[in-house]
């Protein structure tokens, strides 16, 4: 790396680092500010502006605000990503205003406790997010990817303890090359020298400044098994990883991996992303899960740890000048980041789908386990677990991760558009379903692309249903935005009143928006067409076999509009047979989705 890149890297990681130790400064407190995205970007953006841009200053407030760091806690951040012992460094930090420094400790940890869930934030988007794994994901690309080479003897020692780090200038990262992404690391990039990073390490434990991946010779084979116990197939056999990459670690792979280890043989949904409330949207301060069992991998963490491997990954590419972080963070919950739509909080489960695969994971989790086996061999959930058992609970914690939540479509439930109060009694569903119903809301007629819009637009038809209609709540089961969100009507679990004389055979699901002449967004529809169905048949709620029909297939009506249910005659499992039923003379009123009759 070239003095000048160190010298931006350094004021990025400053500032980052200078967040990281205020948030450890104390313990959590009663911020006064509400716990919003928009907050901690504000916290952010205060630092970099009282931070001078010099090398020497940056590189000092590092060392001083690690000192506050969760070292002895937590072995597996410090080793992957702390670089310097700094215990006897008086820490003097940069003065926040009293109200952001008051956020800091209260988003300090992410936790999840009798109910109620810590750490987390409201974003712009709508979707609540844990600061924690955010941050550590930040911090971790911008060590552009240390990739760390595991020891291949599980005999070998455990650790020293105790062992303080050598003088701070051995300690540049040393990092030829940028990674060109997590699915395909380039065989250029070498980690930096964390043998002489840990404390708790003795440098013949891990191989660090090898070039990846090929470097080692291959270990021993070990045949890995689905959840149930059974192989995979006769030949199912997997390499034991040899390497992990710190951003994947510190984000996703080590809690996946802990999670399951100490959980059930498999987590079903709800218990693995969970939703929850906050006491208000305007000014947030207390999240309540809507599951108390939930496991600790609920939606805001997973929300904050994807956030954290997207952007990290991004910084790890990107080139010098690093962007200030609060501009980054500004981008990726608005518009996008770069102006780059796609690279934006909205579509964080699309883009942590493509961003590593399976199988990729599966290792990194696995290696995870591993790495955890040498750094603290304390953990009884740990202690006695052979290669095979380890390599088990990854492919679970993955299989569930990757098919339960980044499989599954992102909802907002009904509290986080300000639904109100179902009226009278509802009558429940006879799960499985059979049928799925398409709809338009004709009005609104534009698509909502912003979740203050959608959440407006989802309120609106509410009241037009309970209080002009008559009903007892919003008609649908859920609606589609063309944000990159589906928003919870009346669910998988209650009758809707969509399509008069089949609401309890089939959900009903609209597109905002008027699809007579034109097609809904091309994400909305594969939420529809794939993501939201197979999700929906994974959780028992809809029939393998289901149908697919258009809502004038059923009712005298041009929903879902001439566009849109042309359209669907070249979906997966439409039924052509069920003739349409043209509405007569499709009068004004007729042809509205959302204010007639189901």
């Amino acid at each position: 790396m070239s003095p000048g890149n160190w010298n931006s890297t350094t004021m990025v990681q400053g500032i980052l680092w200078i967040l990281l130790g205020l948030l450890l400064w104390t313990e959590p407190g009663t911020a006064s500010l509400p716990l919003l995205m928009d907050s901690v970007i504000q916290a952010l953006a205060e630092l970099e502006q009282k931070s001078p841009v010099t090398e020497a200053h940056h590189t000092d407030s590092v060392w001083r605000l690690s000192a506050q760091d969760s070292g002895p806690n937590d072995p597996l951040h410090h080793f992957l990503l702390e670089g310097w012992n700094l215990k006897a460094t008086h820490l003097d930090p940069l003065a926040l205003s009293p109200e952001l420094r008051s956020l800091t400790e209260e988003v300090a940890r992410h936790g999840v406790d009798r109910g109620q869930e810590y750490g987390v934030v409201l974003a712009p988007d709508g979707s609540t997010v844990a600061v924690e794994p955010l941050l550590a994901g930040l911090e971790a690309g911008l060590q552009e990817h240390r990739v760390i080479n595991l020891p291949l003897d599980s005999k070998a020692t455990p650790p020293d303890v105790g062992v303080t780090f050598p003088d701070i200038g051995a300690l540049v990262p040393d990092v030829r090359g940028t990674s060109t992404g997590l699915r395909d690391a380039s065989p250029d990039v070498t980690s930096a020298d964390a043998r002489a990073r840990s404390p708790n390490v003795r440098a013949t434990d891990f191989d660090v400044g090898a070039t990846f991946p090929d470097v080692r010779p291959p270990s021993s084979d070990v045949r890995v098994t689905s959840p149930d116990g059974q192989a995979s197939s006769p030949d199912s056999k997997a390499k034991s990883p040899t390497t992990v990459d710190s951003l994947l670690v510190v984000t996703l792979a080590r809690d996946l991996g802990l999670t399951f280890l100490q959980g059930p043989q498999t987590w079903s949904h709800p218990g693995l992303g969970a939703e929850g409330c906050w006491d208000q949207l305007s000014a947030p301060r207390n999240f309540t899960l809507l599951d108390p069992k939930a496991s600790p991998l609920t939606t805001a963490f997973l929300n904050g740890a994807l956030d954290g491997a997207l952007l990290g990954d991004y910084l790890s590419q990107a080139p010098e000048p690093r962007p200030p972080l609060s501009h980054l963070l500004s981008q990726y919950y608005g518009a996008g980041v770069a102006g780059d739509p796609r690279l934006r909080s909205n579509h964080r489960r699309q883009n942590g789908a493509a961003l590593t695969s399976v199988l990729a994971l599966t290792q990194q989790v696995w290696g995870t386990l591993i790495l955890l086996q040498r750094l603290e061999p304390a953990l009884l959930q740990l202690q006695g677990m052979s290669q095979e058992q380890l390599a088990q609970v990854a492919t679970r914690a993955t299989t569930e991760f990757t098919e339960a939540f980044l499989g599954c479509p992102a909802i907002h439930p009904r509290c986080r558009w300000g639904a109100a109060q179902y009226r009278g009694r509802p009558t429940p569903l006879q799960l499985p379903l059979g049928f799925l119903y398409v709809h338009h809301t004709y009005l609104p007629a534009l698509p909502c692309t912003a979740f203050a819009d959608c959440a407006a637009n989802m309120r609106s038809m509410q009241r037009f249903h309970q209080n002009t209609r008559g009903w007892d709540d919003i008609g649908y089961s859920f609606v589609v935005g063309s944000d990159g969100y589906v928003y919870e009507g009346r669910g998988w679990h209650l009758v809707g009143a969509h399509t008069r004389g089949h609401n309890s055979r089939g959900f009903g699901v609209a597109f905002v928006g008027n699809y007579t002449t034109e097609l809904p967004a091309e994400a909305a529809l594969r939420t529809v067409r794939d993501v939201l169905p197979r999700c929906a048949v994974r959780a028992g709620f809809l029939r393998p076999d289901y149908k697919l029909l258009g809502h004038r297939q059923l009712v005298h009506t041009d929903c879902p509009g001439d566009a849109l249910f042309h359209l669907l005659h070249t979906w997966p499992h439409f039924d052509a047979n069920v003739k349409p039923r043209i509405a007569r003379r499709a009068s004004r009123r007729s042809k509205r989705s959302h204010l007639q009759w189901p």
